[in-house]
């Protein structure tokens, strides 16, 4: 088994070894991984935050041992604070960084760092306060930084920012935590869930106080939140469908 890190600050996840192939995800600066299959110039990788797996250019990590995969799993939460921030190497290059960066592999990379960190688990309330980095950023599908984001790509990020770990796709977030049977049992901080016509899950968002949503849709925005679903107040009428409430912390 090999084993990478991410050495870059936003790099695109690839559903196909191909530049031309859809983006699921993106790895941040720091992310780490399992190779699970190696070619010329791709490899298929597992994340070791979430278990998703997509391709990501060779060219685009820095393979690393299995002892400092492991030594990196273990450690402390340590993720950059700043929309955007810099990492430095031995020839003082900058490297740009987002917001939710992993740290804790600077010394692997040889990169230095002096910039703000969140280094600790955060109580419930400051989900709210850390979603706001997010809003008006623009919809991205497979988006993870404020310079782009989808919907489970938001909610995933503001709950690791706060040092909680979300799986990656909105139906995969929706098998997390516990179930509540109506909105009134909600509190900021818990995630909505919407389907489709179908019955797929397909969209996520954080609730708020006083019956309010905040999510990606277009850009992440704040929306009504009632039984129903989303409603939108410049369209006058429900954009998402609700299929269910979950308690993650």
């Amino acid at each position: 088994m090999q084993y990478g890190i991410c050495n870059l600050g936003i790099v695109p996840i690839r559903l196909e070894p191909s530049d031309t192939s859809e983006m699921v995800t993106q790895a941040l600066y720091g992310d780490f991984f399992k190779v699970l299959e190696q070619r010329k110039k791709w490899s298929r990788v597992r994340f070791a935050f979430d278990n998703y797996e997509g391709w990501i250019d060779n060219k685009q990590y820095k393979e690393i041992d299995v002892e400092d995969y492991n030594t990196l799993k273990s450690a402390d939460i340590n993720l950059s604070k700043d929309i955007i921030e810099f990492v430095t190497d031995s020839s003082n290059n900058l490297y740009p960084i987002p917001v939710g960066s992993n740290l804790n592999g600077l010394e692997l990379l040889n990169h230095h760092f002096d910039g703000n960190s969140h280094t600790s688990v955060s109580v419930k309330s400051n989900i709210i306060k850390t979603s706001f980095l997010y809003l008006n950023a623009p919809y991205l599908w497979g988006g993870k930084t404020p310079f782009g984001i989808d919907c489970s790509g938001f909610t995933q990020m503001v709950y690791k920012l706060n040092g909680y770990t979300l799986l990656r796709d909105a139906s995969e977030q929706a098998t997390q935590g516990e179930a509540l049977s109506f909105i009134e049992e909600s509190e900021p901080g818990d995630l909505a869930f919407f389907d489709n016509s179908e019955g797929h899950i397909t969209h996520v968002g954080i609730i708020m106080e006083d019956n309010y949503i905040i999510h990606a849709h277009g850009k992440v925005r704040i929306d009504r939140l009632d039984h129903s679903g989303i409603y939108n107040k410049e369209k006058n009428t429900h954009t998402h469908k609700l299929r269910v409430i979950k308690k993650i912390i």
